[in-house]
């Protein structure tokens, strides 16, 4: 009989532990960093931030005043820092006209997501991550990694649309905001550590219901 997604969850915490996501000072913190670990490290995106805090730039107005050159360059180590820089000004003028996150909180959550996403760069993934982590509101983040583990797991094909398997996810646990975040953060941790492009699978708790393993 395959696992619950409830059960991988606690096989997962098992495994590695609470997490405790997202890293980030403030809200306004955790949205910029969102949208710069597109197709990047944490560790990069780390270090792009440090750039913005040393020059007094973590902050929506001074962002949109950087000319591109310099909002790029400060950028650089997140890598794409040109396009980058170009996401992270829409994303600052956009919330500029909102007000500030205290007035973004008055948005329902599904209102927020639509907005977020037609804000130029933002994808699913990087609005759900907003609205999960910065604004802790119930909305299952999907990412590579859960559509790796959940496929080898036979849970999930793994092509499916991300508006379907966050439905799924969200249809298959209760509508819990610290829930979604750890098991989030966890599913990433087991990603990168264990069940990798070329998994670890004799250390892996979840490997006594892997298809993966059967199949190789």
């Amino acid at each position: 009989m395959s696992l619950t997604f409830r059960q991988v969850y606690q096989r997962l915490l098992k495994q590695h532990g609470g997490q405790k996501w997202w890293p980030g000072d403030s809200p306004f913190e955790i949205m910029v960093g969102a949208i710069l670990t597109q197709n990047t490290a944490w560790t990069n995106v780390e270090r792009a931030i440090a750039n913005l805090k040393a020059e007094g730039c973590l902050d929506a107005g001074r962002i949109v005043s950087l000319d591109h050159e310099t909002l790029a360059g400060l950028l650089r180590p997140s890598g794409y820092f040109n396009i980058k820089a170009k996401r992270l000004r829409a994303f600052c003028e956009w919330f500029l006209q909102q007000g500030d996150e205290h007035r973004l909180e008055q948005y329902e959550t599904e209102a927020m997501r639509q907005a977020l996403l037609k804000v130029h760069g933002i994808g699913p993934e990087t609005a759900d991550d907003i609205v999960l982590y910065a604004f802790n509101r119930p909305v299952f983040v999907i990412d590579a990694y859960t559509r790796r583990i959940f496929s080898r797991l036979g849970l999930i094909d793994g092509d499916e649309k991300y508006e379907t398997l966050r439905m799924l996810f969200q249809s298959k646990l209760e509508a819990d905001a610290d829930l979604y975040n750890e098991y989030h953060a966890l599913i990433v941790m087991h990603g990168k550590a264990i069940c990798r492009t070329k998994p670890d699978c004799d250390h892996c708790r979840l490997a006594d219901q892997c298809i993966y393993i059967s199949e190789c």
